[in-house]
């Protein structure tokens, strides 16, 4: 089993920085491909950013370039520092993990994929 445990949220101007955490626990072979997803009012859980435990990345088009998702194996640690926030990108920010690898990590982005998730923190944009 895997527990993930989100931090960091909160209201930002946009424009603003957040630097979101999720600390995780449980089986590694379980967690080798950590993910943050995020979830508006009314709309689908999409996949911001992946990093598997090569440290290979892949983020959402939309956020290529402004955001950057980390980790700090040491710690247990994922992050994912949002720079230039904008006011569409209000939602419930959630850590995932899967036992992908490789390819399977950067190309699976469904959120049926990810059978762990932690229980959110908010993210609120202001304009």
């Amino acid at each position: 089993q895997v527990q993930l445990v989100e931090s960091g949220g909160g209201s930002v101007q946009a424009g603003g920085s957040l630097r979101l955490s999720c600390e995780a626990s449980g089986d590694t072979g379980s967690r080798s491909c950590m993910a943050w997803f995020r979830q508006a009012p009314g709309k689908e859980r999409e996949r911001v950013a992946a990093i598997d435990s090569d440290g290979q990345t892949t983020y959402a088009i939309s956020v290529k370039g402004r955001f950057t998702i980390s980790q700090d194996n040491a710690k247990n640690t994922l992050y994912l520092q949002m720079n230039s926030l904008n006011f569409g990108e209000t939602a419930m920010y959630y850590c995932a993990a899967a036992s992908f690898k490789g390819w399977l990590c950067r190309g699976l982005a469904g959120e049926t994929q990810y059978p762990y998730w932690g229980q959110g923190t908010q993210v609120t944009v202001s304009s």
